[in-house]
């Protein structure tokens, strides 16, 4: 007879191959068409709030490894938060405007931006952002991401553009928002203003000059013994471009500057900079003929190199040693330091650099030449007059658009500003009201604020929404007022922002509008779009606000750590001078994704890897599984090998799943279960580590701890369930009788583990976890989908110290006599562990322990035969000492013969005259079947 029919063997459809990147679009397919995310909103009605909004990723291009991080994250959050009893509506966003789209278009059309129709251009801008838009939505929903995927927010939506504008205007009204003449971030190469949030640094070859000012009239601070005949103050500067706008050198007034005799020229220079200068322009030496604080220097006037105008010397705290000559270049519309220390002085800003880089008539020899292009020019032009002490090169991190990736300049134009000074102690103390996850982040952006004076908030482009200012023909004065902001504001709702560019000002207007100025009539709009921060910077007003199933402020804003300097900080601050207090809650911040040996992730050093090249050959939960086992609080490394690893741990948790589902097979949970007092202590033990297992995962999740839950279900699954309880169970759930007490008391646990697992691992796993659904048993309570379940109630009876002290102990044992086992194994006394009797010889404690539950310990072991010993018998040679512990083992082929059965060893074996390969156990069990 076949005996291998009579075992209860597992029996699942569930597949042990994943089949991930087949079988996660059905399960997208099924969450649509049964509108999953729809019937947990339904669900949730009545429940408190839980709101996270969205950053909006710019649509531009697919979707990289960092946006697919962020998604995810924001995504593991909702679902955890909706499974503990809250409403968790997500409405994904998208930030449309700015410079990238419109240079995208600007290729598309083949044309010189000069060249094109507002209207035209903004029109391919849109069709653009919109196109890639619909590109990355499918690839968020390809990540498992649950939305309302069909209502998202867009900034370039009407609604959205109008409450943008109101926003505005409520800004204006409290004195906020200011037109003024600064130095500026500016971009030649896109050819606008720029932000703080826009810049980032990266390293740049530039030139290094010495340049000589002769000194003009020393206003009588010269000192003693020194010929004014020959005198010059020497600055060092790595834009030599910039020499023509020079009105000024800035020195420090509580530094030492010394007069240096050299070759006949007597040069002014800070004293501990003087051997460095002297060593990088090839001067052996030189004598110092007096020494002076700068504030004694102040008013002393030095004549511009070539061209005729004078430079006087003035104070300047931001004059320091590190490098130098401790005399400052001071260029006040080419500098924003020098642009603050030349209006405390009132010194003229000059800007002979138009908007694409090139020098103007005011720059006089230079004109018509690119910035980048002057600076050789200039150099030669200080060494024919005689001006230039010495030159070189330096590499340095300097400041680039972060658009174009384009070097920066400083360019003095009127921009328009929001005075971050009005409401500063404001936003400092709605930090301070913030919970930072990490808590650096507190710290990071408080700085930032601090130290914030302006925001440059016009641009000098067309995709965007327009700054809703009005000139006066007559006087020239800018309007804006309730009835402006409201006139826009309403027409933007019906038409959205290209009405702009479309009607005129007194078809913008109403009827009768005067010049609250001068009283006439005839206005002009406004030239300049908003910075893109001040678009998303809104969304809290508009879409927060303004959606029915959203609250205001925030539970929760989630985006990488760049973005407290740029939308975190934007939100607080338009937040704050319009509503008095920030618009979230907490702020949880993320780390960059960089390769296996943590580079920065480059096309050029082929170290890249794309989201969607993950899917198609893992699947997406491995890349969420990936997402929830790195600390994202620093940065994140991701390569080939990492993938391989987790895909290697999704495959262990998986086939725990498997296995459990498949010993599951003919157990129904409102019928079968035994009662929690009625399970052996091995089953009651595995509930204990169960319920340990989901008090640990739940706190990570509600700490954003995730990676402590990956480690946490990892170990349980591959020690606590596989290594342990469901090898030591085999034997049970396999052999005994289908209906038996004692298997379904394991079936009891197992299916508790099954659902208590499956729920705990939905936020992460998000397409396994629902397909396991679909597999499992279910009592009729269940939803149709693990999306729509409960959190796994707390179950505090099962934590029981005595059994949990008592079995770490026996697990101990049980882990000496395994090596002892695998010893025997890898030395051929045996095969299967089942081949095996052990003999334990016990210390006094050892022997307490293992002789209570010594009826039990060839199941527990998973052995043929166990014979219980005292420590003082005769230990045979050979036999393995265990470390730490009074235990010797010694391991031996089992006598009797092999059950077919089961495959234990016995001498039983034969003494049923009907089943004569089976061993007693075996046999009456196949007598109750009625075999």
């Amino acid at each position: 007879m076949d005996y291998s029919k009579t075992l209860n063997l597992p029996q699942t459809d569930f597949p042990m191959r994943a089949n991930l990147p087949e079988r996660e679009p059905e399960l997208l397919a099924y969450w649509q068409e049964n509108k999953t995310y729809e019937k947990k909103q339904a669900a949730a009605q009545g429940r408190p709030k839980f709101v996270l909004h969205d950053g909006p990723p710019y649509a531009n291009g697919n979707i990289h490894i960092g946006t697919a991080l962020n998604k995810i994250l924001k995504d593991i959050i909702i679902k955890y938060k909706f499974l503990r009893g809250f409403d968790t509506p997500y409405v994904p966003g998208w930030d449309t405007h700015g410079l990238p789209i419109e240079h995208a278009a600007i290729k598309i059309l083949g044309l010189n931006r000069h060249e094109l129709n507002p209207l035209d251009l903004r029109r391919e801008c849109k069709k653009y952002a919109l196109k890639c838009l619909d590109a990355q939505r499918e690839d968020f929903k390809r990540l498992g991401v649950s939305g309302d995927w069909d209502h998202p927010y867009v900034t370039l939506h009407a609604p959205y553009e109008a409450k943008q504008i109101e926003v505005f205007g409520e800004m204006a009204k409290k004195g906020y928002i200011y037109k003024g003449l600064k130095s500026v971030y500016w971009c030649p190469s896109c050819e606008t203003a720029l932000a703080e949030a826009e810049i980032e640094y990266a390293e740049k070859k530039s030139h290094s000059i010495y340049v000589k000012f002769p000194l003009v009239n020393d206003k009588g601070n010269l000192p003693v013994g020194v010929d004014a005949g020959n005198v010059y103050a020497v600055i060092w500067t790595t834009t030599p471009w910039t020499m023509p706008a020079n009105v000024a050198i800035a020195v420090n007034p509580e530094l030492d500057y010394i007069w240096a005799e050299c070759n006949g020229e007597i040069y002014l220079l800070a004293a501990e900079l003087a051997q460095q200068v002297a060593k990088a322009n090839g001067i052996e030496s030189y004598t110092v003929l007096a020494t002076m604080k700068g504030a004694q220097l102040e008013g002393m006037v030095f004549a511009h190199p070539f061209l005729e105008r004078e430079s006087v010397v003035i104070l300047g705290e931001h004059v320091t040693l590190e490098q130098g000559t401790g005399c400052v270049h001071t260029a006040p519309g080419h500098g924003q330091e020098d642009f603050e220390v030349g209006m405390k002085y009132g010194l003229p800003v000059i800007n002979p650099v138009d908007h694409s880089g090139h020098f103007t008539a005011e720059g006089g020899n230079f004109q018509g030449l690119f910035v980048g292009d002057a600076n050789v020019p200039v150099i030669k032009e200080l060494a024919e007059r005689g001006m230039l002490l010495g030159k070189g090169s330096v590499k340095h991190q300097y400041a680039h658009c972060w658009r174009c990736k384009n070097p920066i300049i400083y360019r003095a134009t009127e921009q328009w500003f929001a005075s971050v000074d009005g409401f500063r102690q404001e936003a400092l103390g709605a930090i301070a009201g913030v919970e930072w996850v990490p808590a650096w982040g507190e710290d990071r952006i408080r700085n930032m604020v601090a130290d914030r004076h302006d925001w440059c908030i016009s641009r000098q482009r067309v995709w965007g929404v327009p700054i809703p200012i009005f000139y006066c023909n007559q006087c020239q004065e800018h309007i804006v007022n309730d009835t402006t902001i409201a006139a826009v504001r309403d027409l933007f709702q019906q038409e959205g922002s290209d009405a702009w560019w479309a009607k005129s000002a007194a078809e913008i207007l109403p009827a009768g509008f005067t010049c609250p100025h001068c009283g006439h009539d005839s206005f002009r709009k406004e030239s300049d779009i908003m910075d893109v921060w001040f678009d998303s910077g809104s969304s809290h007003a508009a879409v927060l606000e303004q959606r029915e199933n959203l609250t205001w402020p925030a539970d929760m804003y989630l985006e990488g750590s760049d973005q407290h300097r740029g939308w975190f900080q934007s939100s607080l601050l338009t937040s704050v001078a319009t509503r008095g207090k920030a618009p979230y809650k907490t702020v949880l911040t993320h780390g960059f994704v960089v390769d296996g040996e943590g580079r920065k992730m480059s096309k050029s050093v082929g170290n890249t890897i794309y989201p969607q090249e993950v899917i198609k050959k893992y699947g997406a939960d491995v890349l969420r599984l990936w997402v929830a086992s790195a600390d994202y609080k620093a940065d994140i490394r991701i390569s080939n090998d990492i993938l391989k690893q987790l895909s290697e741990v999704y495959r262990k948790v998986r086939n725990t799943f498997r296995y459990i589902l498949g010993n599951l097979h003919d157990f129904n949970p409102g019928t079968d279960k035994v009662a929690y007092d009625s399970l052996p202590e091995i089953d009651r033990w595995a509930l204990l580590r169960l319920e340990q297992v989901r008090e640990r995962v739940t706190k990570a999740y509600e700490d954003y701890e995730f990676h402590l839950l990956y480690h946490t279900v990892h170990n349980y699954c591959v020690i606590d369930l596989s290594a342990v309880y469901l090898d030591i169970l085999k034997d049970r759930v396999y052999t005994a009788v289908p209906d038996s007490p004692e298997r379904r008391a394991a079936q009891t646990v197992m299916y508790e583990v099954l659902n208590t697992l499956v729920i705990m691992l939905a936020p992460v796993l998000t397409f396994t976890t629902e397909e396991v659904w679909q597999y499992m048993p279910k009592n009729g309570s269940m939803p149709e989908s693990v999306q729509l379940a409960a959190w796994p109630a707390a179950h505090p009876e099962y934590l029981d110290p005595a059994l949990e002290a008592k079995w770490s102990q026996l697990l101990l044992l049980r882990g000496e006599i395994t090596k002892a086992l695998e010893t025997a194994r890898r030395d051929k006394v045996i095969g299967h562990s089942l081949d095996a009797a052990v003999d334990l010889y016990a210390g006094e404690a050892e022997y307490k322990q293992l002789s209570a539950v010594v009826n039990d310990l060839a199941n527990i072991l998973i052995v043929s035969r166990v014979n219980l010993l005292r420590q003082d018998a005769a230990v045979p040679s050979g036999a393995y000492q265990a470390e730490n512990m009074a235990l010797a083992v010694h391991v031996s082929p089992a006598g009797g013969a092999k059950c077919e059965r089961c495959w234990t060893y016995s001498e039983t074996v034969g003494q049923d005259p009907h089943h004569q390969t089976l061993c007693k156990r075996c046999g009456d069990v196949v007598q109750k079947m009625g075999i």
